[in-house]
């Protein structure tokens, strides 16, 4: 088998990514398959069904070019389908690459002109709901595949798993992988496509990942709304209540979340956080759209890198209850809900976090209320095992050669399910964490876009993690 060629791998993965996988993504951002959580009707209305074929259609046909490759849908009654692709190599060994293919909703702010299920490319940009988070796994993964087949380079045998169900904490991802078990095998390497990048300037490995523990949160005081010039002072506000109970988890001046949801921060993750900190300066905070004016939530870079990976925080997500400003009477409002979000650390049992929160808000209602939080489905995060020397050079080779940098490695404050039940699942395989999602891509929120030339460099940067794993 030959070495693998720079040149031509980046000149192969450029003219693939320009020709075929862009246009494909142009196709699958406008058809809105949000995830089941966003759209509970999702298997009527057949949107998903719609990505999963045009994804597989364009899989079907590149996988000719693999001999012995095949590519199966599965399905289960209740359940989103997952796409299983399986390519014979050179090697016993297994590597496992996995990505997803739902979307989060549309959320509100989007520029003039762009939208969530609207394609728009400007300059090196695509924007459009999903295309980063995760549409482009499927084909960087292949296209990789691809890469290698055309310089007749070897690779371990590759199973690639795109799920359905990621934006909503995959929950139909557990019962594919148990059903799918044999098929998939033991992997010992693990690559996943769905995460982000401190800046587009170099390759980022994700060491770790928060969980989350979410839910919503209800107060009720009346079983009406009532005039306020009647009822104020009289009726505590549902609102203030709910203020009070949120103190319980958060202080409401600093941000800090009650000690029992912190975890013990690694020290080797604390002195990656201080080689990420130097290499991205201030844009460790600049990234974020703050109003003019603003400024984040502590001056040390360290700090902050530390808070966004390893440390609890809670956001409200959602409200219901209140009217839209222009249409609110004077009206003492008999409920409030609010849909929290709380974010753990990578090693915080997520199920017995969740737990002890719904404890906490729940004792003793203040004025007797009505409190009832319910618990969606929680993740816990996951720690990367040690890197192996022989993927370390592979991944420095990769940043040097596509982005002429070294690399560099940092958590991620969000959450990929998956990941956690892997390492549990193969506690010596070892891990390829990486994605596109950098600065201002806005993964779920407005405006969101893929950075094209950092998805061909990672698409590379697979091509020669894949080889270098079949060399050892």
């Amino acid at each position: 088998m030959a070495k693998l060629a720079a040149a031509p791998l980046s000149e192969f993965v450029g003219r693939i990514w320009d020709e075929e996988i862009v246009p494909q993504l142009v196709d699958y951002i406008r058809i809105p398959n949000k995830s089941p959580n966003f759209d509970p009707d999702w298997d009527k209305h057949g949107y998903m069904e719609q990505a999963v074929q045009q994804l597989s259609g364009w899989a079907r046909e590149k996988i000719k070019a693999l001999p012995g490759a095949n590519m199966t849908i599965e399905r289960a009654a209740g359940r989103t389908p997952l796409i299983l692709i399986e390519v014979p190599g050179q090697r016993d060994e297994t590597v496992l690459l996995y990505g997803h293919l739902d979307k989060q909703p549309e959320m509100t702010g989007w520029a003039d002109g762009k939208g969530p299920w609207i394609p728009v490319i400007e300059g090196d940009k695509l924007y459009g709901r999903g295309g980063a988070d995760d549409g482009y796994a499927l084909f960087g993964a292949l296209a990789a595949l691809l890469a290698l087949k055309e310089q007749k380079v070897a690779h371990a045998r590759a199973v690639i798993v795109i799920e359905a169900s990621e934006e909503s904490g995959s929950p139909d991802l557990p019962h594919h992988m148990d059903v799918l078990a044999d098929r998939i095998g033991s992997p010992s390497l693990v690559v996943c496509l769905d995460s982000g990048c401190g800046d587009y300037d170099r390759l980022w490995l994700t060491t770790s990942l928060r969980g989350m523990a979410g839910g919503a949160l209800r107060v009720d005081i009346l079983d009406e709304g009532v005039h306020s010039g009647d009822a104020s002072g009289v009726v505590p506000s549902s609102f203030r209540i709910l203020r009070q109970l949120l103190s319980r988890l958060d202080d409401e001046s600093t941000g800090a979340v009650v000690a029992e949801l912190h975890a013990p921060i690694p020290a080797d993750r604390v002195a990656q956080a201080r080689v990420a900190a130097e290499a991205l300066g201030d844009q460790v905070w600049k990234k974020f759209p703050f109003v003019g004016g603003a400024k984040p939530t502590s001056d040390d870079l360290v700090e902050l890198i530390l808070n966004r990976t390893w440390r609890p925080a809670l956001s409200v997500t959602g409200l219901d209850g209140a009217p839209q400003p222009q249409n609110a009477g004077n009206v003492l409002r008999p409920f409030t809900t609010a849909q929290l979000s709380m974010r753990l650390p990578p090693t915080l049992d997520a199920i017995k976090a969740g737990e002890r929160i719904k404890q906490i808000l729940e004792a003793d209602a203040p004025y007797g209320a009505r409190v009832t939080y319910a618990n969606r489905e929680p993740g816990t995060g996951w720690n990367a095992p040690e890197t192996a020397p022989w993927l370390m050079d592979a991944l420095e080779d990769a940043s040097r050669a596509a982005w002429g940098q070294k690399m560099a490695m940092m958590g991620e404050g969000g959450s990929i399910p998956f990941m956690a039940m892997l390492g549990e699942k193969f506690p010596r395989a070892q891990f390829v964490v990486t994605g596109v999602l950098g600065p201002n891509s806005n993964a779920h929120g407005p405006n969101e876009f893929l950075h094209i030339p950092t998805a061909k460099r990672v698409t590379e940067t697979v091509a020669r993690v894949l080889a270098a794993h079949a060399a050892i």
